[in-house]
């Protein structure tokens, strides 16, 4: 584990000199004024043209009266939401994707428009204004992808990234600093740890001092070593993890001198994956506490998305039973045996239940798998081909285009499966689970999921079971509806599919 994090460290730290280099005592270059320049720009212009244009276009060929007095002000409503929500901020910019946030900040606008409708007696027809709304949010959505795309592949080059100097105890400094460099999306880059005691740092990164395995009597000891350590490394962030010789009151000593220094900290919990909107901080007695809300499992959420799923399901196997109808077709005349293939799977509380799929490989590959065990390429429960033999030539063009899933519309009208979930597995790789990759069923499974997006067969097991881990823990149905947007693209560019 230590060797792994030495290595992420290395992987996300290499290249990074000249795009870090700090003029000022504690950095000068941050993640937020290093972002490019046009992302607010950018977002402006499409917020007010996304708006404005539809709605004068409709209300003048509508005739509704002020057409063009009616689009300003609707931009206006919606740039004016969007800036009290601190989407324009530069700490936002290009952070975010999902479409929830588009969503409410789009229900606000109605909101405000409604009533300034009512204030000044317009008597516009409110189906026309809301036809001319409803390009805004779809354009908002489209430029916050195409911004936090840049971003993403601007920090894999440690570019738009905040420097952090990691204060803890070797085991914990080695835990976060791998955690960090394995994964490059997130705007922090360990440029140096300060380990507490005298135990061996395994992370690879740079050690310039180190604190006491004991608290000095004094406030000035630890100050001076960390101050030192952030001035050399030209750090904007002390990212601190506690543990048995970081104590509470040495700790806040500590933030003291750093705050009136001018240098901000942060304090790990200790917890993984969890979601920002699960947790709410408090301070009864003074002491600061993390109350971490529980996953969602009933109320109205699950329901309306199982109404969803079920919706969604019966109104695609209407519309696409013309293509049900071309890939069946295809697989009967290019190979023998049925069109469909069925399986048993496991589900939500690990009961079993059959999932369709169009067939894509020979019909005795089961009974071929034996032979094959020793060309597994995926290092964990599942097995995985990149050139698997008994896929038939349509069978591959099918997962390519992931039209072999399409059957499983089936599974999710009847309740067994849902539009996004995990992926459902085979019955011998439940037999090996231990007892947190159970924890993958907790939910229905899904015919996509964060899985597919993240670049499904390429990814090691470990890396999939923290893909699912964090969405059983965190789904919600915007963040559903972004895995539904992101699954389009990854089909068209079919990384991983074999």
């Amino acid at each position: 584990m230590r060797a792994k994090a030495a290595h992420a460290f290395g992987r996300r730290a290499s290249g990074s000199t000249g795009a870090l280099a700090a003029p000022g005592p504690y950095g000068g270059h941050g993640r937020f004024s290093d972002k490019a320049r046009w992302y607010l720009p950018l977002a402006l212009t499409v917020d007010v043209l996304g708006i404005a244009f539809p709605v004068a276009a409709i209300f003048h060929a509508t005739g509704q009266p002020h057409p063009l007095v009616c689009a300003a002000v609707a931009a206006l409503a919606w740039v004016g939401v969007q800036a009290v929500r601190r989407r324009y901020a530069a700490d936002v910019l290009g952070e975010h994707r999902g479409a929830g946030a588009v969503l409410r900040d789009w229900l606000m606008l109605l909101g405000v428009l409604a009533v300034l409708r009512t204030a000044f007696d317009q008597v516009a027809e409110p189906s026309y204004a809301l036809a001319g709304l409803t390009a805004g949010p779809v354009l908002t959505a489209a430029c916050r992808m195409l911004t936090h795309h840049h971003l993403i592949a601007a920090r894999r080059e440690a570019h738009a990234v905040r420097r952090v100097l990691v204060i803890g105890e070797p085991s914990s400094a080695d835990h976060v600093v791998g955690h960090l460099a394995a994964r490059t999306e997130h705007a922090y880059v360990v440029v140096g740890v300060v380990p507490v005691g005298n135990a061996k740092l395994e992370c690879g990164a740079p050690v310039t001092a180190r604190l006491g395995a004991v608290a000095p009597s004094g406030l000035a000891e630890d100050a001076g070593i960390v101050l030192g350590a952030a001035r050399d490394h030209g750090a904007e962030l002390v990212l601190v993890a506690p543990g048995p010789r970081l104590s509470a009151e040495r700790l806040r000593r500590l933030s003291w001198s750093l705050h009136d220094a001018g240098l901000p900290l942060a304090v790990l919990p200790g917890l993984i994956d969890v979601a920002v909107r699960r947790v709410q901080l408090d301070a009864p007695a003074g002491l600061a506490m993390l109350h971490i809300a529980p996953p969602s499992r009933r109320g109205v959420q699950p329901v309306l998305k199982s109404a969803l799923d079920r919706v969604g399901a019966g109104l695609g196997l209407l519309l696409l039973s013309p293509v049900f109808g071309l890939v069946a077709a295809a697989v009967r005349l290019t190979s023998q045996g049925p069109a469909f293939h069925r399986q048993i799977r496991y589900g939500q509380g690990c009961v079993p239940f059959t999932m369709w799929k169009f067939r894509t490989m020979v019909v005795d590959a089961e009974q071929r798998k034996p032979d094959l065990h020793g060309s597994n390429e995926n290092d964990g429960l599942m097995f995985k081909m990149r050139r698997d033999p008994r896929v038939t030539r349509v069978g591959r063009l099918l997962r390519r285009l992931s039209l072999d899933e399409l059957p499983q519309l089936l599974n999710v009208l009847r309740g067994e499966m849902s539009m996004v979930g995990p992926r459902p597995p085979l019955p011998d790789e439940v037999a090996r689970y231990n007892e947190v990759e159970v924890r993958r069923l907790a939910v229905k499974p899904g015919i996509t999921g964060l899985w597919q997006v993240s670049g499904r067969s390429e990814l090691s097991w470990d890396e999939t079971l923290a893909i699912d881990l964090r969405y059983v823990d965190n789904w919600s149905l915007s963040g559903d509806a972004d895995v539904m947007a992101r699954t389009l693209r990854a089909v068209v560019d079919g990384r991983g599919a074999y």
